[in-house]
């Protein structure tokens, strides 16, 4: 019988409100009618679709346990979250897609037709006769100072002979004292476009895609690396995820890798796929992989990821747009007034109204791209508390897995001193309690040890190192072979 027929027959039978209720295989199979080894398959498929965990008792029997029993109370959360994040990537590609359109239409657009605006003003002003005041031009002494500075910032900016050049790091070289015009030459590394700099600028760096079954990968690695045994210790050490999602996890491979599962004598769990292990290679036994600390936690994402150039050509261009936009807005420099300003014949200083294409905008959008990355540099010290978190929560795992097969004790002491190593500053005793007991810690009855520190035991960890290392010893090698090739059709 399938998995999933085995499974909805016992959820059937069962409380279909069965929470934190021992069942055993042969409880199973009495209620359902189910061959034990149907049974078997049912209860494993359970725990992959409820979220079930494994207990072991003295004389060896394996009892599964639902602690929300057939109810999936994280559905209705995962989704919410998985709904939230569809929302924000779907926010995230518009506003990448509105800061794009605003690169190449408004940032740059609005900032060269002010230049231009500024300097036709000033030449207007300079070539000024007596048919026209100088008080006629509204801000003539505000916008040459204004087209002086922005000029000068342009071209210690953008020019390619300057060392703050936006090209310095994006693909382009620089012109060199003796070198040809024409000898320009790419500096090494890819060329970064100009609305990608921005994009950063504003949003940070994009995040390379993740392979969605990594995490999978490296415990195949393990297990066959493992002679295809593994225990959860090794999964914790390899993924680096805590017991309680560890453990619906294997369910899942046992199911998808035909896996199963032993109990030794202590009650220690093992979990046996002897089918990853065949391969045609005659290489050696396959490394482990690296485990979850050597690579840490994911690192934050630098602020920009631009140049110190760069990221100055930006803000300049943003917030001379922002400038001239509030100079529009108090000099009621609307379109209709613009294309009256250069005329031979002054035209009537007037109220046109509110300068919205030339003042409004570029005064709203920038202040608001600007509050953007502001906002991101205000939550990033959330960031890096999250990031410093999972470090020390991770070099907690390590130096009680280190611990465990090394049968050396655990202290408070030790463990403080581990996370204190990891994050360079010292850690809550009760964030340290925690995480020892979502490992499975328990205090020693030898409550004091070296210093009068108290000792913690993980008799789960304990049991479970000596059974897999048994089994381990005892598995035979001809599970990794395929035997001999009698028919092949590369071969006549």
């Amino acid at each position: 019988m399938a998995p999933d027929k085995a499974g909805d027959a016992i959820r059937a039978r069962l409380d279909p409100f069965l929470v934190g209720v021992p069942v055993t295989v042969a409880d199973a199979a009495a209620q359902t009618g189910l061959a034990l080894r149907d049974a078997e398959s049912g209860l494993t498929w359970l725990s992959k679709e409820y979220r079930g965990q494994l207990r072991v008792t003295s004389e060896g029997t394996l009892v599964h346990v639902f602690p929300t029993g057939f109810t999936k109370p994280w559905e209705g959360r995962d989704a919410r979250k998985r709904f939230f994040q569809a929302l924000g990537r779907g926010l995230m590609g518009a506003l990448r897609f509105i800061v794009r359109a605003w690169v190449a239409i408004v940032l740059v657009g609005y900032a060269l037709f002010f230049i231009g605006l500024l300097l036709a003003m000033t030449f207007a002003r300079q070539g000024n006769d007596d048919r026209r005041s100088s008080n006629d031009l509204p801000g003539g002494a505000l916008a040459y100072g204004l087209m002086r500075v922005v000029s000068d910032a342009f071209f210690w900016t953008f020019h390619p002979w300057s060392p703050f050049s936006v090209y310095a790091h994006s693909g382009y070289g620089s012109y060199g004292y003796g070198q040809p015009s024409y000898g320009r030459q790419r500096a090494s590394g890819p060329k970064v476009p100009l609305y990608e700099q921005v994009n950063r600028f504003f949003f940070g760096p994009q995040r390379a895609p993740e392979e969605p079954r990594e995490v999978e990968r490296h415990v195949l690695e393990a297990i066959r690396a493992g002679k295809g045994r593994i225990g959860l210790a090794d999964v914790m050490r390899v993924t680096g995820l805590p017991r309680e999602q560890a453990d619906p996890m294997m369910a899942r491979l046992m199911l998808d890798y035909e896996g199963d599962v032993a109990v030794s004598e202590d009650g220690g769990i093992v979990y046996r796929f002897p089918e990853i292990r065949r391969t045609a290679s005659d290489t050696a036994t396959p490394r482990p992989p690296p485990a979850a600390w050597d690579s840490g936690p994911k690192p934050i994402a630098p602020l920009t990821g631009n140049s110190t150039g760069a990221n100055l050509g930006i803000a300049a261009l943003n917030a001379f747009n922002l400038l001239m936009g509030l100079w529009s807005v108090e000099n009621g420099m609307t379109i209709e007034r613009v294309a009256h300003l250069f005329d031979r014949i002054p035209h009537p200083i007037v109220d046109t109204g509110l300068p919205v294409a030339l003042g409004v905008i570029p005064l709203v959008f920038s202040a608001l791209l600007f509050a953007v990355p502001v906002g991101r540099a205000l939550l990033r010290p959330l960031r890096e508390r999250e990031f410093i978190e999972e470090k020390g929560r991770l070099a907690v795992l390590k130096h009680v897995l280190d611990r465990v097969r090394a049968k050396d004790p655990v202290t408070d002491g030790s463990v403080a001193q581990a996370w204190q190593s990891a994050t360079g500053r010292p850690a809550e005793p009760k964030r340290l309690d925690r995480a020892l007991v979502e490992l499975g810690g328990d205090v020693s009855v030898e409550e004091s040890g070296e210093n009068g520190q108290t000792r913690w035991r993980f008799a789960d960890l304990e049991t479970e190192a000596a059974a897999v290392e048994a089994e381990r010893e005892s598995a035979a090698e001809d599970e990794a072979h395929v035997g001999k090739i009698v028919f092949a059709t590369d071969k006549n």
